[in-house]
């Protein structure tokens, strides 16, 4: 085992060849590409071969991921609505989910062209939170950032907006402020793009949240940051694990192999995920999704080169049989 979570097992694949794989208790679906949209009847599918081949998107190595141990999976999506009909699949194996829903609102600036209109997004988002409940959906703004006429108090307020609507149907908003400069991709492709796409300075970011908490109070919400070094706890404000042990404890506390690998919460900080970056607090989980899968085509997305390999790679899918490599 080469770390708690992830054990190895021998499996065999449909080509009849016997390999090893990896079994993670909790399986994370994607931060890469949205599978709830895009790739469902692919999940189920995998989900009933009992694997799927992943592919390192650095070294191109190909690794097997089993199912046979998963307990949880953790959806994020922008579009849920193609998953709903299969989640009785999941309720029949036992497998616990919940999923982190970005919603955001850009439809003036254009920098989500492949998501739905936000009526739609946000009648979604209510039909989901009906379906499972509302502890089990987090509404995401993510990621969060400034364009021209779009000022701090004017994404404050699309924010509120966006959560009038929403509050009743979630537990917990978790912001995440964009990171432009840290990837070169996203950078040249924002600046192609125009409008003035940037990043929030840290003055910036203070500014939003206390215009957020002072409107957001009465709706009950928890409210988190997403792997932020800034520190919002005076304003009520935690940093968020969207890889979350307290939340998959709270939501499954029956599913006793979850609970015996979540372990105490006392020592819960040794299933923090060394592969993500310091400041974030998930736990330990393994991302099925492959980069340059994504046809939401988001303007500001890390996850995709560009158009071109999103339409390769996609085609590829279809031609293969509907796998994500």
């Amino acid at each position: 085992m080469g770390f708690k979570g992830r054990d190895k097992v021998i499996i065999s694949t449909e080509q009849d060849d016997t390999v090893e794989a990896v079994a993670p208790v909790v399986v994370s679906a994607s931060r890469r590409t949205d599978i709830p949209a895009f790739y469902a009847e692919w999940f189920v599918e995998r989900l009933r071969a009992g694997y799927v081949r992943w592919v390192n998107p650095f070294s191109g190595t190909p690794q097997y991921v089993s199912f046979a141990r998963t307990r949880a999976v953790v959806f994020w999506t922008k579009n849920p609505r193609p998953m709903l009909p299969h989640l009785a699949e999941l309720d029949r194996r036992g497998i616990g989910y919940y999923f982190q829903f970005t919603l955001n609102d850009y439809d003036a600036e254009g920098l989500e062209p492949g998501v739905p209109p936000l009526r739609e997004r946000i009648e979604a988002f209510h039909e989901l939170s009906q379906a499972i409940g509302k502890q089990k959906v987090v509404w995401r703004y993510d990621p969060l950032l400034l364009a021209e006429g779009l000022t701090v108090e004017g994404a404050a307020d699309r924010v509120v907006r966006v959560g009038e609507q929403l509050h009743p149907d979630t537990e917990k908003l978790v912001v995440a402020f964009a990171e432009i400069e840290r990837y070169a991709k996203v950078r040249n492709r924002l600046r192609a793009f125009g409008k003035g796409c940037r990043e929030l300075s840290p003055d910036e970011m203070r500014a939003f949240a206390e215009q957020l908490v002072a409107v957001a109070k009465p709706w009950g919400l928890a409210i988190a940051t997403c792997a932020e070094a800034i520190d919002l706890s005076d304003l009520g404000i935690g940093q968020n694990k969207c890889i979350d042990d307290e939340l998959l404890a709270r939501l499954f506390p029956h599913d006793g192999e979850l609970i015996r690998f979540l372990g105490p919460a006392e020592l819960r900080h040794s299933l923090k995920d060394k592969g993500q970056r310091k400041e974030c607090g998930c736990i330990v989980s393994k991302d099925i999704g492959a980069y340059d899968t994504c046809p939401h085509l988001c303007r500001y997305c890390y996850a995709n080169t560009s158009e071109r390999a999103v339409r390769a790679a996609t085609g590829r899918q279809r031609s293969e049989g509907g796998l994500l490599v």
